[in-house]
């Protein structure tokens, strides 16, 4: 890499100030852990339990800089919200490519040009293979 190619987002060692700028354009609505809680009719610490085991992810935000997911990671399926199930998987091998919470969101809300749209907008039309392929190529 030369001295003038930027890093990858959220690449260890850069600051993902950038990519958490980028979200507040990249992503509709975002909501609270209470909020989370609220739509899938459980409590506060079962949702956090959700983030510590990375089926959700999300990043201090707003005002007063609370921990906000996007609400796009919630679905209804039979009826029913809950969290997209193919994101837990699609986040682990993320962060196993080395991406930060920041960079992760980014990466699922950008425009990927090998697949010709937002990984998200692919995990939630159920096409988990193709957006894990192409997570598990920037390995």
């Amino acid at each position: 890499m030369s001295d003038t190619t930027a890093p990858e987002p959220g690449a260890p060692g850069t600051d993902s100030t950038d990519d958490r700028t980028a979200l507040e354009s990249l992503v509709d609505e975002w909501l609270t852990l209470p909020d989370v809680a609220e739509v899938l009719g459980t409590d506060v610490s079962k949702v956090r339990g959700l983030v510590s085991e990375r089926t959700l992810v999300g990043i201090k935000r707003g005002e007063r800089n609370t921990f906000q997911v996007p609400a796009a990671f919630l679905v209804t399926d039979d009826g029913a919200p809950q969290v997209l199930r193919t994101l837990r998987g699609t986040v682990l091998v993320l962060s196993d490519v080395g991406l930060d919470d920041a960079a992760i969101l980014r990466w699922l809300f950008e425009t990927e040009p090998s697949i010709g749209a937002a990984p998200i907008r692919e995990l939630r039309a159920g096409r988990r293979a193709e957006v894990r392929r192409v997570a598990q190529a920037l390995l």
